[in-house]
């Protein structure tokens, strides 16, 4: 519990900002605090820390850091007494699949951020915000994961001949953003083209038989200068992509990972996943994610895209028919809509 002094000194502070709701917010707060109800202040120190004003004062950043020190050591009481109070509960559906109802749980308690897609492109509203989709929704994956021993052969035996056989995979002409600045046009993140914006590349597929044999019952996504893709993804040694997103919510990504030595990860929104050979798994690419080798050997994923399935069969018509037609109103389709897988 704060002092007398303390609380007068965050009162003074709490004096120099502007009058209004943030105002009578940290005033509330204090109240409680100077009444012994912590849990009261914590709630209220919880709604002001969600409408911080966009020019606030440098001088009431103790404030802030009061607040949201009062905030943690609330949460952590309240999973605690959660906790006890959920075991019963959880004990009699120890059968049921919660792990969506854990992640509200820890989104409610500040473990966990929300994140929603965010495509540069196009966002089909009402499909499910979903990072990593339920693997068992895609049985077509069966095939491709059964070959992942011949897939990776064939990549090998491309990667004989060094490392000018691969591409940039961010190749940003003029100046690119920022985050791709350090890899821009560099092969420290290569990729080697099976399907590139949606054609075929013969050769490179002739160079991979077993590969495109098990590609061939692949739902590919028929989208304008973005879909369907397949590609090997060369990650460097010691090499992270940054935080990114995709262009369109109405596809999803595929990742077969091939060849992953230690140190290797990958994030999608809040979720955290290492990639395992020969398992491969789903993604809503436009919620932000990213991925980094921190090993001192390169990492290596077959990335290919697909339909999102929530989408009917009309849906998918359309969106492709809507992505033509941008295409052709522009002359060609402009880089925000093709984006980065």
């Amino acid at each position: 519990m704060l002092q007398t002094d303390d609380l007068n000194s965050l009162e003074r502070l709490t004096a120099t900002v502007e009058i209004g709701p943030f105002r009578s917010l940290l005033e509330a707060a204090l109240r409680h605090e100077r009444e012994g109800e912590a849990r009261a202040a914590a709630a209220t120190w919880r709604t002001a820390l969600q409408m911080i004003p966009r020019f606030l004062s440098p001088a009431a950043r103790p404030l802030l850091e009061h607040a949201k020190a009062a905030v943690d050591a609330n949460d952590v009481a309240l999973e605690g007494f959660l906790a006890e109070r959920l075991a019963e509960v959880r004990a009699r559906h120890g059968n049921a699949r919660l792990d969506r109802f854990d992640k509200s749980r820890d989104i409610l308690l500040r473990k966990r951020r929300v994140f929603r897609p965010q495509p540069s492109f196009m966002y089909v509203p009402e499909l499910p915000a979903i990072e990593f989709h339920d693997r068992g929704g895609f049985p077509w994956l069966d095939r491709i994961e059964a070959a992942t021993a011949d897939i990776r052969a064939e990549l090998v035996q491309v990667l004989a001949d060094g490392p000018s056989v691969l591409e940039p995979y961010v190749a940003v002409d003029g100046t690119p953003q920022d985050r791709w600045r350090e890899l821009n046009r560099s092969r420290r993140w290569g990729v080697y083209y099976l399907w590139r914006a949606g054609a075929p590349v013969e050769e490179n597929l002739a160079r991979c038989p077993k590969t495109a044999a098990a590609l061939a019952d692949w739902p590919r996504c028929d989208l304008l200068g973005t879909g369907p893709t397949a590609v090997f993804s060369i990650l460097d040694a010691r090499t992270r992509i940054p935080p990114h997103v995709g262009v369109n919510n109405a596809r999803l990504i595929v990742h077969l990972p091939l060849i992953v030595p230690p140190g290797c990860g990958f994030r999608v929104g809040a979720e955290t996943r290492s990639w395992a050979p020969g398992e491969a798994f789903v993604f809503d690419d436009t919620i932000e994610h990213e991925a980094w080798n921190d090993s001192d050997q390169p990492r290596a994923v077959l990335i290919l895209d697909c339909w999102n399935p929530y989408l009917s069969e009309a849906e998918r018509e359309m969106v492709s028919a809507l992505t033509a037609g941008v295409g052709d109103f522009y002359g060609e389709l402009p880089e925000y809509a093709r984006g980065m897988a």
